[in-house]
């Protein structure tokens, strides 16, 4: 399968992301949508990553070139997932204080 494929949908999963932050009020589809621009740019690490390895096989055979993305990627899902245990911790305090989770009454909180 060709990288542009591989581009074409990252670059898709990462503008609906930047979509969903921008116009979206609620801290759950906001929390869910940057989750969904990290995975967008783990897919690109790992198609370049693949990329990357497929050429150097055709050179060497016993290469282990190319595996820098996906140990990118599984670092990346690491700190996302202890993103997410934070960040959910997070909304559920802040639904528990004020019984929303709209971020604009947020900004009233400031005053």
């Amino acid at each position: 399968m060709p990288i542009n494929y591989y581009i074409f949908l990252s670059i898709a999963l990462f503008a609906i992301g930047i979509v969903g932050v921008l116009t979206r009020r609620n801290a759950i589809i906001i929390f869910m949508c940057i989750e969904l621009m990290l995975n967008a740019v783990n897919l690109l690490l790992v198609a370049f990553s693949k990329m990357h390895h497929l050429k150097a096989a055709m050179t060497d055979i016993t290469t282990k070139a190319g595996t820098d993305g996906q140990l990118f990627v599984f670092f990346i899902m690491v700190v996302a997932a202890a993103e997410v245990s934070v960040g959910l911790a997070i909304i559920v305090m802040m639904y528990r204080n004020i019984h929303s989770v709209d971020v604009n009454f947020l900004n009233r909180l400031k005053h």
